[in-house]
């Protein structure tokens, strides 16, 4: 019999391994993540993405050229892979820093690069934000810069379905640059205390 733990665990395992090589190769195509799902026909493989079309290749060669990787290097049993485009990117922390380590590598000054991503990011309707980017920016000597605006939470359990976090690193000439992405997505934290107004129905549908 097949532990149940050890499969999720085994699973959860490989998912990671998948995503590393996805952030790797379709960074461009601004991958966000990937679910696997096991099916009795194999394992079925879901990409959030940016840009789908750029995971799928002309005429879907990209995409079955990555079938293979993943049923030969991965050993996904006949892997089924669907590629999703993101609902709302400016709201994806992966997504919103990848947009911001190629504007850099393009040749957009980073500060501005920031501003814009936040302004984006502020506008799609997040709480707040927080974008670090380290590295040896103005000189020879490493330090970063970190812009902040709106609610920034970092502890607590809403932290778990509020925000999202993301890392991309971005080789340039000077050394290697981090850049981190921190959003609080639209909802309501755990934590707020409301005080009824007279006359306002509880919980139970009894005027308080």
């Amino acid at each position: 019999m097949v532990d149940i733990k050890s499969h999720f665990i085994g699973l959860n395992i490989l998912r990671i391994k998948i995503d590393e090589y996805l952030a790797k190769n379709f960074m461009r195509a601004g991958y966000s993540r990937v679910e696997l799902i096991k099916t009795p026909l194999g394992t079925r493989v879901i990409i959030y993405a940016d840009r789908p079309a750029l995971i799928i290749g002309r005429r879907g060669q990209t995409i079955r050229r990555l079938t293979e990787i993943l049923e030969k290097y991965f050993k996904l049993e006949n892997p089924q892979i669907t590629v999703t485009q993101v609902e709302n990117p400016d709201l994806d922390a992966r997504i919103v820093a990848t947009r911001l380590a190629l504007a850099i590598e393009r040749g957009y000054h980073f500060r501005r690069a920031a501003f814009v991503a936040l302004r984006r990011v502020l506008g799609a309707g997040a709480v707040g934000v927080e974008i670090i980017i380290s590295g040896k920016l103005t000189s020879e000597r490493a330090r970063y810069e970190k812009i902040r605006a709106g609610k920034v939470y970092k502890t607590g359990h809403h932290i778990e379905h509020l925000t999202d976090r993301a890392v991309i690193h971005l080789l340039r000439k000077p050394g290697i640059y981090g850049i981190e992405v921190l959003i609080v997505k639209p909802g309501e934290p755990d934590d707020i205390v409301r005080i009824k107004e007279p006359g306002e129905e509880s919980v139970g549908g009894e005027a308080a």
